[in-house]
């Protein structure tokens, strides 16, 4: 899948191999499911190929104080969270993320919170639209079909009402 070339340049020598140094290559964050990356985060890719490798390699939330506009919403389409935190909130993050093995976050998707590995606790704004849909597991597919008896009966109204449509 994509996730094998989530970060290649940087994941991966010239010969292939890993590079030791790099974050997500460290045993503490191999199998991480929250990235806390920089500024302006998914810059650069109009296309859903970044959340998809994103996904496949595990990805289920990324912070940062600002996202790409369409990175953004990419992320909501493919059931990953997207969180803007400020840039100190960020830092913070970051300095706890610094404790390897001992720098577990997890998030509160109901409650829009974010827990520190100290059990520090900071919020975070998100759209109630987008929360329903990431609780509920829907796509733009799966919102419509949640509307599929609305559809039908307007389509039965309206070819009574409007037969030549």
């Amino acid at each position: 899948g994509l996730g094998k070339g989530l970060f290649a340049e940087m994941r991966y020598n010239e010969d292939g191999s890993e590079n030791p140094d790099f974050v997500l290559n460290k045993p503490a964050y191999r199998h991480a499911q929250i990235l806390v990356a920089g500024d302006n985060f998914g810059c650069g890719s109009s296309r859903e190929h970044a959340p998809w490798a994103l996904l496949d390699f595990g990805i289920r939330c990324v912070i940062s104080t600002s996202f790409a506009d369409i990175f953004y919403n990419n992320c909501f389409k493919n059931g990953i969270l997207p969180v803007t935190v400020s840039p100190e909130d960020l830092e913070k993050l970051l300095d706890d993320a610094s404790r390897g093995s001992n720098a577990t976050l997890s998030i509160d998707l109901e409650a829009k919170e974010i827990r520190g590995p100290d059990g520090g606790v900071g919020k975070f704004d998100l759209d109630d639209f987008k929360r329903h849909c990431l609780l509920n597991g829907l796509d733009d597919i799966g919102l419509t079909m949640e509307k599929a008896g609305a559809i039908a009966s307007f389509e039965r109204t309206n070819a009574a009402a409007r037969p030549w449509a």
